[in-house]
């Protein structure tokens, strides 16, 4: 992570988003205190909106069996 106060960010930009481009996260500090964090885009879509392989578990289906067993029951 790099620091910077804000002057030195608005004079050298060009090299501080460069760095971020390569990875890296800016924190940036007016008067002494952190007000942002320049962090890199992530690639690609979220994880919640990638498409997923169907979950498939061999064995019995417990909605057959549940209905089975209430059978016996009756």
């Amino acid at each position: 992570m790099l620091d910077t106060t804000f002057t030195e960010l608005r004079n050298h930009a060009r090299d501080y988003f460069d760095a971020v481009e390569g990875g890296d996260t800016v924190r940036v500090f007016r008067n002494g205190k952190p007000i942002a964090e320049i962090i890199p885009v992530r690639s690609g879509a979220p994880s919640w909106k990638k498409q997923a392989v169907p979950l498939t578990v061999k064995g019995l289906a417990l909605s057959r069996e549940i209905l089975l067993d209430r059978d016996k029951s009756a």
